[in-house]
């Protein structure tokens, strides 16, 4: 985890001028030079302990129709494909990933989208108008930045577009192929689509309809996604639910510690505890995490997780981006 607040340290900073300095200064104090970042440090902190996206090194999607979802990214690609060094254009709502778009031959490595995610999440200045600032990718680029035109779309849509180019003059170009973006989506209908996905917060266990399933993590290994389902009680109660939350996110970090062991890993386990009994399952194409009532016997847990891989496949298309468009 200290690899994630390293990254953002070098988000600020690009490891060329964290270099340069402990060359000529090893015990160099870099308080100074991160004045002013102590919120997206702070926020990153916190949600390393409670975010399965930095466990699993994955990214969660916005659950959205695929036929919406592709009308968004093909009007993004329709107004950006023709600009000068735009690199990527990325849609979020609510920490979640609506779409990527990206030139040819470049790709955006999960570590780099928590980066951006944990921008937004962390700056509610960004809410109140049009932002242009330098970021460094460490994925991407380590040694040097990018500029990324952040806004959210609309006062009654809270999704949040961020153009990256690597050209800093280019702050008005993107502002006005953000506003391109907006009328189009809006003429397609997507922004109402975009809201109702946001406040549907689907899918949820009712929903699924799996009961002897409280909660998953579905991770799909070869795109680096994942989805899981609406916090049920007792990790969503208002008064446990912070606790109850933090020791599930703990039961599953132990059994993918597990999965992932350098020595004598497993793809297979089965966990019993006093409150819940978890399951843990990685395959060549996916990463499953599983909880249970505890007194749900082995033989109705795997009957569960048939079901429930049969309505991920399902599904598959609303939950995840399977392909991201290029320009």
């Amino acid at each position: 985890m200290s690899r994630y607040l390293y990254n953002q340290v070098v988000s600020i900073l690009t490891s060329k001028q964290l270099h340069q300095i402990y060359e000529k200064r090893r015990n160099y104090d870099l308080r100074r030079l991160l004045a002013g970042s102590e919120r997206l440090l702070t926020t990153l902190a916190n949600s390393l302990e409670d975010d399965p996206s930095f466990l699993l090194a994955a990214v969660k999607c916005l659950p959205l129709a695929n036929g919406v979802r592709e009308t968004i990214s093909q009007t993004i690609v329709q107004y950006t494909t023709k600009l000068k060094d735009v690199v990527f254009a990325i849609l979020i709502a609510e920490n979640q990933l609506v779409t990527l778009v990206r030139m040819r031959k470049c790709f955006m490595h999960p570590m780099d989208l928590h980066i951006l995610l944990n921008l937004i999440h962390a700056s509610e200045s960004l809410k109140t108008g049009e932002s242009w600032t330098p970021i460094c990718l460490p994925r991407f680029d380590s040694s040097g930045f990018v500029h990324a035109h952040v806004s959210y779309l609309t006062d009654d849509c809270e999704a949040c577009l961020i153009l990256l180019t690597v050209d800093r003059d280019s702050f008005f170009v993107l502002s006005e192929a953000k506003q391109k973006i907006v009328e189009r989506l809006r003429r397609q209908n997507c922004l109402d689509a975009l809201n109702n996905a946001m406040k549907t917060n689907w899918p949820t266990m009712d929903s699924i309809g799996i009961p002897q399933i409280r909660h998953f993590i579905y991770k799909s290994r070869p795109i680096a996604q994942f989805t899981m389902p609406r916090l049920p009680l007792p990790y969503a109660s208002e008064t446990e639910g912070k606790n109850e939350l933090r020791r599930l996110f703990c039961g599953y970090s132990k059994l993918q510690g597990r999965i992932h062991a350098h020595s004598r890993p497993l793809r297979l386990l089965y966990w019993t505890g006093d409150k819940e009994n978890l399951m843990g399952w990685m395959t060549s194409t996916f990463e499953l995490y599983v909880t249970f009532d505890p007194l749900t016997k082995k033989y109705v847990a795997i009957e569960g997780v048939e079901k429930l891989l049969k309505w991920v496949r399902k599904e598959e298309e609303k939950l995840f981006i399977i392909e991201s468009s290029t320009f």
